[in-house]
């Protein structure tokens, strides 16, 4: 298993990280992806949607592809299948930036987190960011 940074540096990456791209984020605001893109708005992030599925959601355009994304992101959480994460480290190689790799929890592609790390990408693997960011910046709000 490789090993995600750990919370000094997830901390940083929370505390200095604005914008976040989310893979498979969807409009049902009963699904995963809807709730921790919400918590993380309503936290000051702002939130691009990335689904070729749905023209919007959150108050956000989405978009049907990362590299369809016109400026940089700082985080790329993905909910997707594992076995579509290396479709996804693929995108992020191509861009001309270098956003930070999470993979929500349950999300879990081992040669792909590799390779991402290879080309100098940060990792976060099976970690949900919701619950991250309540935990290591003190919202238990919700």
């Amino acid at each position: 298993m490789l090993e995600n940074p750990g919370d000094t540096v997830i901390r940083e990456i929370l505390a200095k990280s604005r914008r976040i791209a989310v893979v498979g984020l969807s409009s049902k605001p009963e699904k995963d992806s809807y709730r921790v893109a919400s918590y993380m708005k309503e936290h000051g992030y702002e939130i691009i949607p990335v689904n070729p599925g749905i023209s919007e959601t959150l108050g956000e355009k989405a978009y049907p592809e990362l590299r369809a994304i016109p400026y940089p992101v700082d985080i790329v959480n993905v909910f997707r299948r594992p076995e579509e994460v290396p479709q996804v480290i693929e995108a992020v190689l191509e861009l001309n930036f270098q956003p930070v790799i999470w993979l929500q929890l349950g999300v879990v592609h081992l040669e792909a987190a590799r390779k991402a790390r290879a080309h100098g990408l940060t990792v976060v693997m099976d970690r949900c960011l919701m619950v991250e960011h309540r935990r290591l910046l003190g919202d238990n709000s919700r």
